[in-house]
């Protein structure tokens, strides 16, 4: 039998950390790669190497034995040096990102800056907009979009669940009292994102209860930009519902607070979206697990 050389290596790494994910990043790829090679080994030979637990491994006897295998056919630093170099420099070309202007700063900025460190040959161009794209015709390769696909030609592979909240200044706060419950907010300066509408909506639920509010308003001050509401509710021009992806600093600094924590928004559903009739290029394929492993860590706390 005829084993994957770079399999058994994965396998040695993965035993040298004494974690998967450890592995990985000394490795420089996603944890699903180390994990699947390690899965691909165990099915090739048709037996257990490992004994998985939530805090440790070990090692089965006969994967011992395939380790001593392993650490025979290669020095081990060496050879594990040559995956990291192939994983860096093998994988080339453009890749075509499209993403909305809420996630581009704090989202999509910071996974391609990643991306691209652990890909120096991949070239990435993201196009930011509102609309949804028509991938095929504008040659995008793979979408962040929020809610269900209308396109039975996509494939969405789910990255993160979120609720926006509502939020104010302290400031404006300390001027206005509080707003207790939903119809309260029409004694308030309401800010909403909005392309052009001239009446808003917002729908709360109220946390562990059946009830459920809708107030309709013309908001005092509309942008369709999350970025520059925060800007004016910073300023103190009202309240506003703000996504936990942008600017999440502002919350956890105590420049904004929740306001009327127990009725909420519902969650959305942020979603990777690629063609599902054609095969995935390497960039794409290895863009779409670098993110999925990434951005949770990115934004380990959201609100749902």
């Amino acid at each position: 039998m005829k084993l994957d050389l770079n399999a058994l290596l994965v396998f040695a790494k993965v035993v040298e950390a004494n974690s998967f994910s450890a592995a990985a990043r000394q490795l420089r790829v996603p944890v699903s790669t180390v994990s699947r090679r390690v899965a691909e080994l165990e099915g090739q030979l048709g037996v257990r190497l490992l004994e998985r637990s939530t805090r440790s491994l070990r090692l089965t006897d006969l994967g011992s034995e395939v380790l001593e295998h392993a650490r025979r056919s290669v020095e081990i630093s060496d050879a594990v040096a040559g995956i990291v170099s192939n994983q860096m420099t093998s994988i080339s070309g453009l890749l075509r990102v499209a993403a909305l202007p809420s996630i581009s700063d704090t989202l999509v900025a910071p996974l391609v800056g990643a991306f691209q460190a652990a890909h120096p040959n991949v070239r990435v161009q993201v196009l930011v907009t509102e609309r949804h794209v028509d991938q095929v015709a504008e040659g995008i390769d793979i979408a962040f979009r929020f809610g269900p696909l209308r396109d039975s030609g996509l494939v969405a592979r789910r990255v993160l669940t979120y609720r926006h909240r509502l939020v104010a200044s302290p400031t404006y706060l300390a001027a206005c009292p509080a707003p207790d419950v939903p119809r309260d907010l029409y004694d308030h300066r309401l800010l909403a994102f909005s392309l052009s509408k001239p009446d808003h909506r917002w729908t709360f639920i109220r946390a562990g209860h059946a009830d459920r509010e809708t107030i309709t308003f013309q908001p005092h001050f509309t942008m369709n930009d999350y970025i520059g509401l925060a800007t004016a509710l910073l300023a103190g021009s009202g309240i506003g519902d703000l996504p936990p992806v942008v600017q999440p600093e502002l919350l956890r600094d105590g420049r904004l607070v929740e306001v009327m924590p127990d009725w909420r928004f519902r969650t959305f559903d942020l979603s990777l979206v690629h063609l599902g009739h054609r095969q995935l290029s390497r960039p794409v394929r290895l863009f779409k697990d670098f993110a999925i492993e990434l951005m949770p860590t990115l934004f380990p706390d959201l609100p749902t």
